[in-house]
Formats: C-alpha cells, sequence, structure tokens
C-alpha cells in the first residue's frame, strides 16, 4: 500500500510557505532531508516534493535545489503541455536539471511528466524506460565536451585535454558518475567519441603497445576522473544537508582540529597543516593524481620503447 504520509509532509511544507518561513527563492528541505526529519522512504518524500511542484509552489533550481517559487507557476489549473509538444530533447533536458538540482534519485517518469505537464504514458513513446532515459542523459551530458578540432601536440596533451572535458562534464553534473561504467560497457555513442579520442592519441607510439594495454591505459584513466568525480556528489549533498560549504564547514571545525593537533600525538599532521601554501580541495587532489597518472604512463610507453629498441 503506498505511503500516504506524503499528503501530511506537503501540507507542512505548504504552510511553511505560507506563513513566510519558507521565503521566495529559499530552498527547501531536500529528500534526503526529509526522509530524515519524517523518517519516510526518499520515494515518499520525493512524491511529497512532486505535490508541490505540480502546485507550481516550488521549482528546481539547477545546481541548487528545491527552492520556494517567486510567482505562481502554471500548473494543471492553467494550460498543461500537449503530448504531441513533448519529444525526447524536452523529455531530456527536464531530467538533466531535476537530477542537478535534486539528485539522481529525483528522477522519474512521473515526475518528469508532471514538470512537462503530460500524462507519465505519453513519455514512453520517445524514451524506453528509466534505464534507457539515464543512458540518454549520460550520453548528453558526454556529448557536450568541446573537443578542438585541431588535437594538441603530443599523446599526454591530449590524454589530459580528454581526461579534464570530462572532469569539467561532472563537475556540472555531480550525478553523471552513478550511471556511467567502466566495467559495464554501455551503448552510448558520444561517450565512445571519447574512447576512440583517446586511443587515437596512444596508438602508434611504439610498436611495444600492444591494443589491449592500449585499451586499459584509456579506460584506467577515465577510471581515475570518474572515481575522483564521485566525491563531487558526495560533497554536494552534504552541502544541501548541512547548508555550509566545504569552506564553511572547515572553518566550523576549525577550533577542534587545532585542539586535536595542539595534542602532539600527530606531529605530521600539525606540521603539514600549518606551513604555508597549504591547499587541499577535490580540484587539486584532481589535478595531482591526474599528472601522476600521466607520468606513470609515460614511463610505460619509455619502457615498452626501451625494450623494443634492445630487441634484435
Amino acid at each position: 500500500m503506498p505511503d500516504r504520509r506524503y499528503q501530511g509532509i506537503a501540507d507542512d511544507i505548504r504552510r511553511r510557505i505560507a506563513s513566510g518561513q519558507l521565503a521566495p527563492g529559499q530552498r527547501i528541505p531536500s529528500a534526503r532531508a526529509i526522509t530524515r526529519e519524517w523518517g519516510v522512504a526518499v520515494a515518499t518524500a520525493t512524491r511529497a516534493l512532486a505535490v508541490l511542484r505540480a502546485e507550481g509552489l516550488v521549482h528546481a533550481r539547477p545546481g541548487f535545489g528545491t527552492v520556494v517559487a517567486t510567482r505562481p507557476a502554471r500548473t494543471r489549473g492553467g494550460r498543461e503541455s500537449s503530448d504531441t509538444e513533448v519529444d525526447a530533447g524536452r523529455i531530456l533536458a527536464t531530467a538533466i536539471d531535476i537530477a542537478d538540482a535534486e539528485g539522481l534519485t529525483a528522477v522519474s517518469m512521473r515526475r518528469i511528466a508532471i514538470e512537462l505537464g503530460v500524462a507519465t504514458m505519453a513519455l514512453y513513446r520517445h524514451v524506453r524506460g528509466k534505464q534507457n532515459l539515464l543512458l540518454l542523459m549520460a550520453d548528453t551530458i558526454m556529448g557536450q565536451a568541446p573537443f578542438p578540432e585541431n588535437r594538441p601536440p603530443g599523446w599526454r596533451a591530449q590524454l589530459e585535454l580528454v581526461a579534464r572535458l570530462q572532469w569539467a562534464g561532472y563537475r556540472r553534473h555531480p550525478w553523471l558518475a552513478r550511471i556511467v561504467s567502466m566495467t559495464r560497457p554501455m551503448v552510448m555513442p558520444e561517450g565512445m567519441k571519447h574512447t576512440e579520442w583517446a586511443l587515437a592519441a596512444v596508438d602508434g607510439l611504439v610498436p611495444g603497445l600492444d591494443p589491449n594495454t592500449m585499451l586499459h591505459l584509456v579506460v584506467n584513466l577515465f577510471a581515475y576522473v570518474r572515481g575522483c568525480a564521485m566525491n563531487v556528489e558526495m560533497e554536494l549533498e552534504a552541502e544541501q544537508d548541512t547548508g555550509l560549504t566545504d569552506e564553511q564547514w572547515l572553518d566550523a571545525q576549525t577550533v577542534r582540529f587545532e585542539g586535536v593537533l595542539a595534542s602532539g600525538h600527530f606531529p605530521q599532521l600539525a606540521r603539514i597543516f600549518q606551513a604555508p601554501g597549504v591547499d587541499l580541495d577535490i580540484d587539486t587532489l584532481f589535478d595531482f593524481g591526474l599528472q601522476r597518472l600521466l607520468d606513470g604512463y609515460s614511463a610505460l610507453i619509455d619502457r615498452r620503447a626501451a625494450a623494443r629498441h634492445r630487441a634484435p
């Protein structure tokens, strides 16, 4: 039996909006915050938010969350989209906006239909189902990478370019890392362009760089980028849940950290954190790791070339 508590949750948030406790433009509780506050499942929390959106009281703001609407939106009492006005492009754009604002768990066929003002079944004429939708979303983002017409000189610059293009995509869309798989290849034409670009960068470097090594090198690079990107979504969720950026959170922890470091139990950490110029965040970690990974590829390529040269 469906959990009907979503109606009470929607009523409570609706009252907060009406009383001014939640002002226009202010972020309302996320689905994850609702699950903790009311003790309900994510599906119930998502349904409560969907009710408020259908009423035009709130809307998604990509990269920020769901906020109180500044003016009443057109809802089921106003003009709805015709089923004939819906196409795959609108469906994908809406799904991506929802994921950017609230995370991947908020994306469902029903939720997209509510945002577009159409019947849920109307979506299935363009998208076969949620799994197909997620695949198309990922491929759409991959296709937005601005590859240059002319390659930069050298394999290293070319691999770094594709890695940074992927990193930028993950930074803009933190949920993307949860869809992309390194061990279960998916048919994504736009994503396959990234692989093709990277393989061409290392093709023919040395005769000893066999196809299996080339493939492992490229997939290893992409896996590193995706692995770092998994932390981006975690940081965003923490920010949405606490209302604090990473910098604000660290500032709030300063006194506690200083007390622990002053205990004398962690002399190396104390020395490092007190040194000038120390700066650590997800982007600096990515940059450092990417360069070390490319250093390793360079050593591999040099060894293969040297071995080939020594061979009779």
